[in-house]
């Protein structure tokens, strides 16, 4: 497998594996490429992900658990930005992404360009805006 030079890295406060699930499990053609955890043998970091790789449509992302022991919190002056294709899967990505977590802009029609725009913050602190364009 190929990564790109540049790749999205993010860092979780223990719940790497659960983020990635979610967002495999939420995006249409999503997998996990590889998930590495600290073994048995590591004390405090057992169990947490050491090193993953996952794919969500062609974009390659890692990420990894924080195992220093401070909690370092996501920041919306960083977002994925997804372009959907249409008003059902914006809804499915709206609802899935947004639970737990909070709207940071509802979701409004956006002329000339965009037919509905969102900017949401999920429940790990992930920050998504999701663009719907308008009909070419």
């Amino acid at each position: 497998m190929l990564i790109p030079k540049v790749t999205t890295f993010l860092m979780f406060n223990g719940n790497a594996e659960e983020a990635i699930n979610l967002y495999v499990n939420t995006f249409e053609d999503a997998e996990i490429l590889t998930l590495v955890k600290y073994g048995e043998d590591s004390g405090e970091m057992a169990g947490a992900v050491q090193h993953a790789i996952f794919r969500i449509k062609d974009q390659v992302l890692m990420a990894i658990d924080n195992v220093n022991g401070v909690d370092i919190d996501m920041t919306p002056a960083m977002s994925l930005y997804v372009t959907v294709e249409s008003t059902m899967e914006m809804e499915h990505l709206f609802s899935k992404l947004k639970s737990g977590g909070a709207i940071l802009m509802p979701k409004t029609e956006m002329p000339p360009t965009f037919r509905e725009f969102t900017w949401i913050v999920d429940k790990f602190g992930v920050n998504f805006q999701l663009a719907l364009p308008e009909k070419q």
